[in-house]
């Protein structure tokens, strides 16, 4: 099977309020395009990318190119798809409202941690040998987190996690609880690319935003030996830019 044309995507664009968070549909996702899907279990694995903050649907189509032709660049031989949501938040792109756009960005993402991790326990249930690798970006890694802690209550587990520029607080992985959710659903190592010269976690640092964000300085605390913290001087936060920094996938 070649990868199609059209960007592969789990999207849940139009499932939340841009600016409650609230839920508006029940379903848990939709596949774009589905045949594309029907055929994914063909291979041994494929990866996974999530965008972050202040994404439409047209930006993170954008940010899944980015990762196939960059994992195409390094050697990765497998499907790239992309999970799309509402990032784009109301408000995110103002000062005055930014705070409260984020915090709804964050309760979107919490949310559909459960909404990636039901595509991945469907698609184990049907091809449970195969490897799912998850790559997050900025808030994109919050989705991962809580995808996570909802595929450990159904004992299902990812090959693979790597974050980049992320915007978890360093307090919630620095638990025992995630540290044992780490444990049971990632069977090799997440990788946490970080950087104290992003701008824009630095920022959301000093200003309160959000306490400590790993992908800043890194956890802090206690860890896993496969949690990983690798750090690594990006242009900026984009995407495009962390990704520039892999130098192995």
């Amino acid at each position: 099977m070649k990868q199609n044309k059209r960007i592969p995507r789990i999207s849940t664009r139009g499932f939340y309020d841009l600016a409650s968070g609230t839920r508006l549909k029940k379903k848990s996702y939709d596949l774009y395009p589905k045949k594309f899907f029907e055929e994914l279990g063909e291979y041994s694995e494929f990866t996974i990318m999530v965008h972050g903050l202040r994404n439409n649907k047209s930006d993170a189509l954008a940010k899944f190119l980015t990762a196939q032709k960059r994992l195409k660049q390094l050697g990765y031989k497998y499907p790239v798809v992309g999970f799309s949501y509402d990032s784009n938040t109301k408000g995110v792109q103002h000062k005055s409202t930014v705070i409260r756009a984020t915090k709804v960005g964050q309760i979107i993402a919490k949310k559909n941690g459960k909404n990636l991790a039901c595509f991945i326990i469907d698609f184990k249930n049907r091809f449970p040998n195969i490897k799912i690798t998850l790559v997050g970006h900025s808030l994109g890694t919050e989705v991962i987190l809580y995808t996570l802690f909802n595929l450990a209550k159904k004992q299902k587990t990812t090959e693979r996690v790597i974050f980049f520029g992320s915007s978890i607080p360093a307090n919630l992985v620095d638990t025992k609880e995630f540290n044992t959710i780490f444990k049971k659903t990632i069977k090799q190592k997440l990788s946490n690319y970080c950087s104290p010269n992003d701008e824009v976690l630095k920022y959301a640092h000093s200003s309160g935003i959000i306490k400590n964000p790993i992908g800043y300085r890194g956890a802090g605390g206690k860890t896993l030996s496969k949690f990983i913290h690798k750090r690594v001087m990006p242009a900026n936060h984009r995407f495009a830019s962390y990704a520039a920094t892999m130098k192995s996938f």
